[in-house]
C-alpha cells in the first residue's frame, strides 16, 4: 500500500566522501535542525581502477575511521541512521569489509552496539556470463559487446546499487547501511523514497547533495550540506552557518560528473530536471521545484578492473631554449631515438613494451597538439613511462633510455652535449602494475534486488552472545 507523506525530510550530508573531512561542528548544527538521516557517499571511479582491482582505499584508514566516528557519535546521540554509499572507495568487497571493520571499532570505542547492514553488490562472473548470453548485458559507448573472456579478466566486477537495497535495510531496522557501489544519488535519496517523499524532488535532492558543500557558494571552506526534501519541491542549505547555497551554486551541480545538465540516468529511471525552478528563498537557502522522475526498465551499471603490464617512469625538467622551441619536434625525435634505443640493446626480449613522453607545461595533460604560434614556455617536465610485461623489463628499458637524456641533441645546438635534469637519483621509479577498467556496460535486472545480498552485523546481539 503506497504510503501518506507526512512531512520534510531532512537529510544531513557531511561532506562529499567519507574521509575526507567532516567537521563536528556543522554536524551538531544539522543535528539541532532536525536531521533525520546522515548519508555521505564514501567512493567513486574518478581516482581510477586500481582501487576496485585492489580492493583498497583512496583515503587512509585513519581520515576514514576519524570521519566515521564523528558520524556515529552524532547519529547515536541524535537516534538517527547513518547511510554510507560505495564503502572504501570502489565498493567492492574488500572496500565494504574494510569500512565495516572500521565500523565495528568504532562502535566498541564508542560503547554503542548499532546493527549494521553490509550491502554487497560485487558480481559473480557465472551469473554475469549468463546474463550475457541471454542478452541482459548491453555496452555503454564507446565499449562494444562483453565477452566472457574480458569478464574472466577482472579481478573485481561490481554493479552499482539504486536506492532499494538501502531501503530495505532501514526498513529491516539498520542503524547503520554500508553500501558497495552505490550512486552516488541513490545512497543520499534513499532515506527519503523510504519515508514516501516524492520521487522527483527526492532524486534531484539526491543529485545536489551527493558532494555535500560543493553545491554551495563554498566562500568558506564549508563541508556539508543540509536537504530538505518537501511535498513538491526541496531546500539546499549549507551545513555551516556563514556559507550560502545560491540558485547558481546549486542548479550548477547538475553538471558534476554528468555531461547533461537536464537529465540524469540512475537505476530504474531518469531524472529531468528541465522545468526545475530554483529560487532564493532567503540570503542561505535554495528550494528547488518542478523536477520530475521518468521511470524506465532497471539496469545496474557494471564496472570491472583488471591489472595489467608494469611501468617505470622517469621525471626530467627541460629549461634549453632550442628543445622548448620546438618542443613538438624534440618529442617527436626523442621519442624514435627511445625506441631504437631499447630495440637496439635489449631487442626482442623487450617483449611487448610501449615507450610514452608526457611534456607538462606543454600539452601533458591531454597530449594534444598545442595551437600554432603558442609561445614557448619557461620550462617543462617530461615524464617518461616505459610500459612492459614485467617490472623488471619496464626498469631495464628506462635505465637503457635514460643517457639520451643527457645527450640528445636538437638542430640549433652548437654542442653535442646538451644538459637536461632528472628530478631524482636514481632516476627510474618503478611504480607497479597498470590497472584499468573493463567493463562500461549495464545489466537488465528483474528485481532491484536480484544482484545484491545483504549481511548484517548486530553488535548487540554478539556482544550478548
Amino acid at each position: 500500500m503506497e504510503r501518506e507523506f507526512e512531512g520534510p525530510i531532512v537529510i544531513m550530508v557531511p561532506n562529499g566522501s567519507l574521509g575526507a573531512g567532516a567537521n563536528e561542528e556543522e554536524m551538531e548544527y544539522g543535528a539541532a535542525q532536525g536531521a533525520h538521516v546522515i548519508a555521505t557517499d564514501a567512493g567513486s571511479t574518478d581516482s581510477g581502477a586500481a582501487y576496485l582491482a585492489l580492493g583498497m582505499s583512496k583515503n587512509n584508514r585513519a581520515a576514514v575511521k576519524r570521519d566515521l566516528t564523528i558520524l556515529m557519535r552524532v547519529a547515536a546521540k541524535a537516534r538517527i541512521p547513518i547511510v554510507v554509499g560505495t564503502s572504501g572507495q570502489a565498493g567492492g568487497d574488500a572496500n565494504l569489509n574494510w569500512t565495516r571493520d572500521i565500523a565495528v571499532e568504532i562502535a566498541k570505542e564508542l560503547g554503542i552496539q548499532p546493527k549494521i547492514a553490509c550491502l554487497y553488490s560485487e558480481q559473480s562472473k557465472e551469473i554475469l556470463k549468463a546474463k550475457n548470453a541471454a542478452g541482459k548485458i548491453r555496452p555503454l559507448a564507446p565499449m562494444g559487446p562483453l565477452d566472457d573472456t574480458t569478464i574472466d579478466d577482472c579481478a573485481h566486477i561490481v554493479a552499482a546499487m539504486g536506492p532499494e537495497p538501502f531501503v530495505a535495510a532501514l526498513e529491516a531496522g539498520a542503524d547503520i547501511v554500508l553500501g558497495g557501489r552505490t550512486t552516488d544519488t541513490a545512497a543520499i535519496c534513499c532515506y527519503a523514497l523510504w519515508k514516501g517523499a516524492p520521487l522527483g524532488p527526492s532524486w534531484h535532492a539526491g543529485k545536489i547533495g551527493e558532494c555535500g558543500g560543493q553545491a554551495s557558494v563554498k566562500d568558506i571552506d564549508g563541508r556539508g550540506i543540509l536537504l530538505r526534501i518537501n511535498k513538491d519541491s526541496f531546500d539546499v542549505e549549507a551545513l555551516n552557518p556563514v556559507n550560502r547555497c545560491t540558485p547558481h551554486s546549486v542548479s550548477a551541480h547538475m553538471l558534476y560528473e554528468n555531461s547533461d545538465p537536464f537529465m540524469l540516468v540512475e537505476p530504474g529511471g531518469v531524472l529531468n530536471v528541465t522545468n526545475s525552478h530554483y529560487e532564493q528563498i532567503n540570503p542561505r537557502v535554495t528550494r528547488v521545484s518542478g523536477s520530475v522522475w521518468e521511470e524506465k526498465p532497471y539496469t545496474m551499471k557494471l564496472e570491472g578492473a583488471s591489472a595489467g603490464q608494469y611501468q617505470t617512469v622517469m621525471l626530467v625538467g627541460i629549461q634549453d631554449p632550442v628543445v622548448l622551441n620546438d618542443l613538438d619536434a624534440f618529442e617527436e625525435k626523442m621519442t624514435k631515438v627511445l625506441y631504437d634505443r631499447v630495440r637496439s640493446t635489449i631487442g626482442d626480449a623487450a617483449g611487448d613494451f610501449h615507450i610514452s613522453l608526457r611534456l607538462y607545461g606543454w600539452n601533458g595533460t591531454s597530449g594534444d597538439k598545442v595551437p600554432a604560434g603558442t609561445p614557448a614556455p619557461r620550462d617543462v617536465g617530461v615524464l617518461f613511462v616505459a610500459t612492459a610485461d614485467t617490472q623488471d623489463m619496464a626498469t631495464q628499458i628506462a635505465k637503457a633510455c635514460n643517457p639520451i637524456f643527457f645527450h640528445m641533441y636538437m638542430p640549433g645546438h652548437d654542442s653535442h652535449m646538451p644538459s637536461y635534469g632528472f628530478a631524482f637519483s636514481p632516476a627510474d621509479i618503478p611504480r607497479g602494475q597498470l590497472y584499468e577498467f573493463r567493463l562500461n556496460h549495464v545489466v537488465e535486472c528483474d528485481d532491484p534486488m536480484e544482484l545484491v545480498r545483504t549481511e548484517w552485523v548486530d553488535l548487540s546481539v554478539m556482544e550478548a552472545a
